[in-house]
């Protein structure tokens, strides 16, 4: 027997766990207003998420879905695209999403269950939270299909969980990008767990960006707690994308430092001990130790940011909070653009019954 052909998978980290350099920091990683940018938006979006569950265990907010530990994703991959490209995020993408024009406002109310759900104040045509598993890796080809279709340089940016990768949806979109060299950035947020499923107990891969050969397209595997690799890998890959060569696939590696959502417990199926031994990698941290060493941080910029960023979260937690309640025919107006015949009955019924119980 000889070998027909050979494939490998690549890994990218510039900061290992310490903020310390393993390798030469690119060009992308170097500025320093950026990686002030970075740095920024990541402990923002913690501080948005620790809102979130508080506003949530308080019962002013329904089930919510943290991004704790993972801020490093979205934040590098919010960075690298452009206004013109579309997203197709999961249900942890928040930095990304801020970084687009999304009010973190516009998320609490998202997650509080408003029935305009995630008719956003920011981008109009990057698309809405998708919480059915993988869903939006076809939706993510039909949007890069449409791209290619009008000759437009924009890219379709699919992020999806490991779990993600095992359902049909994705397998397709994969086989279909690649058959059609499709303008699309598949990004795998591995944080090794698809609710209480570990990633072993996932496929039998030895990583997940090997997946990427099955549909003939490049795949790698980059530290997603590494802000600036997780950034670099985008930039590359957007570039790519947009200019004519095809899709591209990037696994992150991070972890889910709380539960799957607020409606999970973790501790029925995780070691806490191990939990607490992956916080040493926590992207925010690193990427202030590196800063640190560079000299571009410090404890005053540090209790400046953290109020100010403060401040920002309290004013959106406050804007969502004096949301006026909706009634209950509300239900209706944004479900379909125009209300089936069908369902007319039910709207007047239960605007009928608000109007009784107010």
């Amino acid at each position: 027997m000889i070998a027909v052909t050979s494939f490998q998978v690549h890994y990218r980290q510039y900061l290992d766990r310490h903020g310390r350099v393993v390798q030469p920091v690119p060009e992308s990683g170097q500025d320093a207003q950026t990686l002030l940018k970075l740095y920024r938006q990541m402990q923002l979006t913690r501080l948005f998420d620790s809102r979130a569950i508080s506003l949530q265990r308080t019962g002013q907010m329904g089930t919510y879905a943290s991004s704790e530990g993972q801020e490093a994703i979205g934040t590098g991959l919010g960075s690298a695209m452009r206004s013109e490209d579309v997203l197709l995020p999961a249900y942890r993408e928040y930095a990304a999403q801020f970084m687009r024009g999304v009010a973190m406002a516009d998320i609490y109310r998202y997650w509080g269950g408003y029935e305009q759900g995630m008719n956003f104040s920011g981008p109009r045509e990057d698309f809405p939270i998708a919480v059915p598993v993988a869903s939006q890796a076809c939706h993510a080809a039909g949007v890069a299909a449409a791209f290619r279709y009008r000759h437009e340089a924009r890219v379709a940016v699919c992020v999806l969980g490991d779990g993600a990768t095992s359902k049909g949806d994705f397998y397709e979109a994969l086989n279909l990008a690649g058959a059609w060299r499709l303008p699309l950035v598949f990004v795998i947020n591995n944080n090794q767990w698809a609710i209480s499923v570990p990633r072993s107990a996932q496929s039998a891969c030895e990583t997940l960006a090997q997946k990427a050969i099955a549909g003939g397209i490049p795949g790698e595997q980059v530290d997603g707690n590494d802000v600036i690799a997780v950034r670099e890998a985008c930039l590359l890959a957007l570039e790519r994308a947009r200019g004519g060569a095809g899709p591209s696939l990037i696994e992150a590696l991070s972890y889910r430092l709380g539960d799957h959502t607020t409606a999970d417990d973790a501790s029925h199926y995780r070691d806490p001990a191990i939990v607490e031994q992956q916080r040493e990698y926590d992207p925010i941290e690193r990427l202030r130790r590196y800063l640190m060493a560079q000299k571009l941080w410090g404890p005053e910029r540090e209790a400046q940011l953290i109020e100010t960023c403060g401040a920002e979260v309290e004013a959106a937690a406050a804007a969502y909070l004096d949301t006026p309640d909706e009634p209950p025919q509300a239900m209706f107006d944004s479900l379909y653009a125009e209300l089936p015949r069908a369902y007319a009955g039910q709207r007047e019924a239960a605007g009928q019954r608000g109007r009784e119980d107010g």
